[in-house]
């Protein structure tokens, strides 16, 4: 694994924002596109990439029946409302299908891929890494590969919902660019793959007593919500969903895996494991480094990294009323004083390729660029 610099195409905003309507490729003025550099893998570090990010899968699909099966202790250890348990477990014994996740890893080319968090409800970065790094590497070298199928395998998941016949709405906040970004992509692989769908806002979504609707007063019946469960089911909006009159999209069974309370509980599960990372409760059980990371929080929000009583490194933000999970640090690796964290997808719990994300600091943040790769 390195970092080459690379001239940028000339007229790539142009492009990119004609041709694939990425709009978000800029962002407060500073550059999130980033295609002065791009990561190179060897075939070998690209396999091993897959083959952890597929038994990190695996590990989580075994810690979901786990949590369901153990029920209430489980239940009250991952911060998860009493009123959404019932849905979880009717929607893992169902067998509902989920669409996809992230996986966020440490590697540096050497040694095992480490999960640092699983984003498992609503990730974002899937556009620029299914098309824009795509279009990247077919413009600029054609004749290399690229760790990369989550298009083709999005398409092919939606032929497997199982929902010929029924409308999907896709949703998210307003005024967001990247989450409207990633919904209408999202929307566009559902539309390939045969299904009718609309585009609603979460704040337009009205309620008639017995079924969600829409601003054209049709109903929802499947909705796809880039939008949390842990929000939603603290808003009177969102306990209807509990209740089973629409389908949602990612399933209920996904709020298990998507607070950072489930790495300490895949630790427990699995001590030892060569992906996974020493993870507990409470402060006091780590030697080192450790990082500090609220149950519930989002892009490298309220992330503390601490040596004994010593502060590393901290960013703000309002999260943390849950509690913290303490993560045993590892030291990502910099090139050219660049931190790149590894975002692995899965669709339909299948390994289907990477998007890396870098800093100048080793906490991801919101601020953090997007850099394409490719592997030989």
């Amino acid at each position: 694994m390195e970092r080459l610099t690379v001239t940028p195409r000339p007229d790539w905003r142009a492009h990119v924002e004609r041709d694939l309507g990425f709009a978000f490729h800029t962002i407060a003025g500073a550059p999130y596109w980033d295609e002065t550099a791009y990561y190179r893998f060897t075939a070998a570090e690209a396999d091993a990439i897959e083959a952890a990010t597929g038994e990190l899968e695996q590990l989580a699909l075994a810690l979901v029946d786990r949590v369901v099966q153990t029920g209430e202790e489980a239940f009250e250890r991952l911060h998860i409302p009493r009123l959404a348990w019932e849905a979880i477990a009717s929607s893992w014994h169902a067998g509902e299908k989920n669409l996809y996740g992230r996986f966020d890893l440490a590697y540096g080319g050497s040694g095992a891929p480490k999960l640092l968090e699983y984003n498992a409800d609503t990730p974002t970065a899937l556009f620029e890494a299914a098309v824009v790094q795509w279009d990247w590497l077919q413009a600029a070298w054609p004749e290399r590969d690229q760790f990369n199928s989550i298009h083709e395998r999005l398409i092919e998941a939606w032929k497997n919902f199982g929902l010929d016949g029924r409308r999907v709405h896709f949703s998210a906040v307003k005024d967001h660019a990247e989450d409207i970004g990633t919904i209408e992509y999202l929307r566009d692989t559902a539309t390939q793959a045969g299904l009718e769908t609309n585009r609603v806002a979460i704040e337009d979504i009205g309620w008639d007593g017995a079924a969600f609707r829409d601003l054209e007063d049709r109903p929802i019946d499947v909705l796809f919500k880039l939008y949390p469960w842990e929000w939603l089911i603290g808003e009177d909006f969102g306990t209807h969903l509990l209740t089973g009159v629409a389908k949602v999209i990612e399933p209920a069974w996904k709020m298990v895996l998507s607070n950072k309370a489930a790495l300490v509980m895949l630790w427990e599960m699995a001590p030892g494991h060569p992906n996974l990372l020493p993870a507990f409760l409470e402060p006091g059980h780590i030697d080192g480094k450790v990082v500090r990371k609220p149950i519930y929080s989002r892009e490298g929000a309220n992330v503390q990294v601490a040596d004994g009583g010593t502060v590393l490194a901290e960013t703000d933000g309002g999260y943390g009323a849950e509690g913290f999970v303490y993560q045993a640090h590892v030291e990502i690796p910099a090139f050219a004083g660049n931190y790149p964290v590894l975002g692995s997808w899965v669709i339909a719990s299948q390994p289907a390729g990477i998007g890396i994300r870098e800093d100048a600091t080793p906490i991801t943040r919101d601020t953090s660029r997007f850099v394409p790769h490719l592997f030989d």
